[in-house]
């Protein structure tokens, strides 16, 4: 596939049959991902595959998460709903990879650079998987936020999860999503030849 036509093409794709890709797909994928630009060569990535029962655990710590902030009007019944399906979100695919950042290790590195490259590195991914006939979409939520998911995952205080990607093969096919006209979103200037 011509990479225009990917990054044209490709949608976030959230409905995926629970068959499992296999383990050299993923990691075509994340070797795309590994070619990313990135200041200074620092590679500030680390990806989390997750499938299985490794996705259950995910499940539980976003449940924990989501328990605090739940209103306490909710009665037992209520609140073990919406905690149910809170732990069904890990399993709404048969691959989860959690992109993870790092905070600079050099002075020379600024911290934003990490998170764009990192940025990159998803979107080399998900066109990746497009490419290879998977779907993908990027989530992140509070559970990319809390400390809780940050222990799941063995981070340091300093290292974020920059989101969740969820992969595999598509049961739907999504529009195009319409967008905002080029000319609406580009300044030209100085002198330009057409």
């Amino acid at each position: 596939m011509d990479v225009l036509e990917a990054i044209r093409t490709r949608r976030s794709i959230g409905a995926v049959s629970d068959e499992q890709p296999p383990r050299k797909l993923i990691e075509k994928i994340l070797e795309a991902a590994t070619h990313a630009p990135n200041h200074h060569n620092v590679e500030p990535w680390h990806f989390f595959v997750l499938t299985g029962d490794e996705r259950r655990r995910l499940g539980e710590v976003d449940a924990e998460i989501t328990e605090e902030s739940l209103p306490e009007h909710l009665t037992d019944a209520q609140r073990a709903a919406v905690l149910d399906a809170q732990r069904a979100k890990s399993l709404r695919a048969p691959v989860i990879v959690v992109a993870t950042v790092a905070r600079p290790a050099s002075e020379k590195v600024i911290y934003i650079e990490n998170v764009a490259a990192v940025g990159a590195a998803v979107q080399n991914m998900l066109l990746a998987a497009h490419a290879e006939g998977l779907g993908a979409k990027w989530r992140t939520g509070s559970i990319a936020y809390r400390d809780a998911a940050k222990r799941l995952f063995g981070l340091a205080a300093d290292q974020h999860i920059l989101g969740l990607i969820y992969i595999g093969y598509p049961m739907e096919q999504p529009d195009p999503s319409p967008r905002v006209p080029l000319a609406e979103r580009v300044t030209w200037r100085g002198p330009w030849d057409t």
